[in-house]
């Protein structure tokens, strides 16, 4: 997909209006329309897309969450974004917030984006997954097993996504085992499962 650099842009949106608006005033709005036109698209374009794609562009070659949370304030008015795209303002916004370690944002931007028109099942599941990540470090379990059970309603055809998916359920399906022993007295919080037919050493009698 043909992107143009956001500062660019905004280069080309003051050229045209401010340069074509000047043309009209000297020689004339038919010499200036061009340069007009050409400006409020890419201002529409701005307005109606923000600075999504070219966020995701930043963090797309790293980790780079603070550059992307940066481009991310060059949009103008996210309530103003075209409903998918502001989807995926508040899923960039909550995956930023949670590789910096914010969680409770993470989670309030997550819900946001989860409850407009992602396009696919693909969003939409990889959402429902960082939401459960949020609720198994908050120890909901409930809320865990609501996620997972919507993500397997899902249709996810990305091969990478459906790993993540596999490797949380598995970690979950761990700690479950782990909780169970624990209520069973198998193994102590915090530490090593006890084999009931091992043989502790007595301390030596001095």
């Amino acid at each position: 997909m043909f992107t143009i650099n956001i500062y660019l842009r905004f280069a080309l949106i003051a050229l045209c209006l401010v340069g074509g608006t000047l043309m009209a005033i000297f020689l004339g709005f038919w010499y200036a329309f061009p340069f007009l036109l050409i400006g409020l698209v890419l201002l529409a374009g701005y307005i109606l897309l923000g600075t999504v794609q070219s966020a995701a562009m930043v963090m797309q070659n790293g980790t780079n969450f603070l550059g992307a949370e940066e481009r991310l304030k060059l949009t103008f008015k996210p309530e103003w974004l075209y409903v998918t795209n502001r989807a995926y303002y508040y899923l960039m916004k909550g995956t930023i917030a949670q590789g910096l370690n914010r969680t409770d944002e993470a989670e309030k931007y997550l819900l946001q984006a989860q409850s407009l028109k992602l396009p696919t099942d693909n969003e939409r599941a990889a959402v429902q997954l960082q939401l459960a990540g949020i609720a198994a470090q908050k120890q909901r379990w409930n809320v865990v097993k609501m996620y997972l059970k919507n993500i397997k309603d899902m249709t996810i055809t990305e091969t990478a996504l459906k790993d993540q998916v596999k490797q949380f359920e598995k970690a979950v399906s761990q700690q479950g085992q782990m909780k169970a022993a624990q209520r069973m007295g198998m193994m102590p919080k915090g530490g090593m499962p006890l084999n009931p037919g091992s043989k502790r050493r007595r301390p030596k009698m001095r």
